[in-house]
């Protein structure tokens, strides 16, 4: 499995390749301790919530791709616009189809690496 982002534009695909494995713990490598994720509208979620919404889409056994379409840095922050789809058949045999485009902010740690800060995957129509 890829290392965490060592550049801002990594991280979607780091985000990518660890939702697809599977994994929830190596997803949640990807975020800060303390990040927030957008789930719906006026529903930012930190922690265990933030966890268990990711989890909830994992669970679907869709891949997710990604297409980072602006990474906008200042030192050791970046804003990130990133075109996302979960598009095929679930688990259960149902079709999935879920689209965003995403505005994150992810921050380089102590360690040197990127993480995601805040994760609001439908961007500006969630909030």
């Amino acid at each position: 499995m890829r290392e965490l982002a060592e550049r801002p534009e990594e991280v979607p695909a780091v985000f990518a390749e660890r939702f697809n494995s599977g994994d929830a713990a190596a997803l949640a490598a990807v975020y800060e301790d303390g990040a927030v994720l957008v789930e719906r509208p006026g529903a930012p979620v930190t922690g265990a919530d933030l966890l268990a919404a990711n989890g909830r889409l994992q669970d679907l056994g869709v891949p997710i791709s990604v297409r980072p379409r602006h990474v906008y840095r200042n030192g050791d922050l970046a804003l990130l616009v990133v075109d996302w789809v979960i598009d095929g058949t679930g688990r259960d045999g149902v079709p999935v189809h879920v689209e965003g485009t995403a505005t994150d902010v992810a921050r380089r740690g102590p360690d040197g690496r990127w993480r995601y800060v805040i994760d609001n995957p439908f961007g500006p129509g969630v909030g």
